[in-house]
């Protein structure tokens, strides 16, 4: 099979730079550009990041455009994740940053150009705030039918969120953008904390990284200050590997179990952020907000350990 033409939307971010540098080593996937987005650092460090793995990777040639610095309502980043990623979003390991540019134009632009480029083929894996992909969808309605899928990674459904007991950060980040996401995209996948919590790479895992492979040494470093966050926060000798669980999601789906349901975000008050999915346990007695939603595909379960051995075997090749 040909391999899947991958747009990354990313915000690099420690486990970012994971699911980059695992997917230049998937050969299941060919990465036409990647696209900017805040979150765990700025919108412009996520671009210089971006820039920097791809060169890290050898991979100059691969464009990385950058995405929108507000939400959808103009807003700036309510919290930058240094505490989690470190202030330069590699763990405060200071590598030396590539001296590329971004490619012209805007992140939205870019993903309109490559769905109608290759109609059908074009995946998009957006590990941030869906405020890129909300804006794209604004400025070509027709992209639904255009794209592959979106895989989102984001939401938590059955479990707390990790900003406050409601939201998962990327959500939050943005919700009206996944409102407008979940509300026009039928092909859209979402990996939640609901599966990343069930995805740990250990301690013993990470510093067995150093020396295997092109990448492995630099991953092994930067995760260091995440796993002490991981230690500090929640009392483990391991770490989530959200965005490397939303890549395995675009290779192996089979390793988790989806389940379909119109899914709204609230967007105001303190639940701000929280994903709810209509089970479709019932027929609903008069209208609700979730009737007449596409049934986007939420993944409730998932083969872990398997996730994390794919992992780390596209990790350090």
């Amino acid at each position: 099979m040909a391999p899947i033409k991958l747009i990354i939307d990313t915000d690099p971010g420690v486990d970012d730079s994971m699911a980059i540098l695992a997917a230049f080593n998937s050969p299941e996937v060919e990465i036409v550009g990647l696209t900017s987005i805040y979150g765990n650092v700025p919108t412009s460090m996520a671009t210089r990041n971006a820039i920097t793995l791809c060169a890290l990777a050898g991979r100059v040639d691969v464009p990385v455009v950058e995405g929108s610095h507000k939400s959808l309502r103009g807003a700036a980043k309510e919290r930058i994740a240094d505490f989690v990623h470190g202030s330069d979003g590699f763990g405060n390991t200071n590598p030396q940053l590539a001296e590329g540019e971004p490619a012209p134009g805007s992140a939205a632009e870019f993903i309109v150009q490559q769905a109608s480029k290759h109609p059908g083929e074009v995946v998009v894996l957006a590990l941030a705030a869906l405020t890129n992909v909300a804006l794209a969808l604004h400025l070509d309605p027709t992209l639904p039918e255009k794209l592959n899928r979106v895989v989102v990674l984001g939401g938590a459904f059955q479990v707390n969120g990790n900003v406050n007991p409601a939201a998962e950060a990327n959500i939050f980040g943005d919700p009206d953008a996944a409102n407008v996401v979940f509300s026009k995209l039928p092909n859209c996948w979402v990996v939640g904390l609901d599966v990343t919590h069930q995805c740990l790479m250990t301690t013993e895992q990470i510093n067995g990284m150093a020396g295997r492979g092109a990448h492995g040494t630099f991953l092994r470093d930067i995760t260091q200050f995440y796993l002490d966050y991981h230690r500090g926060v929640y009392g483990m000798e391991a770490v989530y590997m959200h965005d490397a669980t939303a890549l395995a999601a675009v290779v192996r789906p089979d390793l988790f179990e989806w389940h379909a349901g119109a899914v709204l975000v609230v967007a105001d008050g303190p639940a701000k952020g929280r994903t709810i999915r209509d089970e479709g346990k019932k027929r609903w007695v008069g209208a609700n907000e979730w009737q007449g939603l596409p049934a986007v595909k939420v993944a409730l379960g998932v083969r872990g350990s398997e996730v994390v051995e794919w992992v780390l075997d596209r990790m350090t090749r």
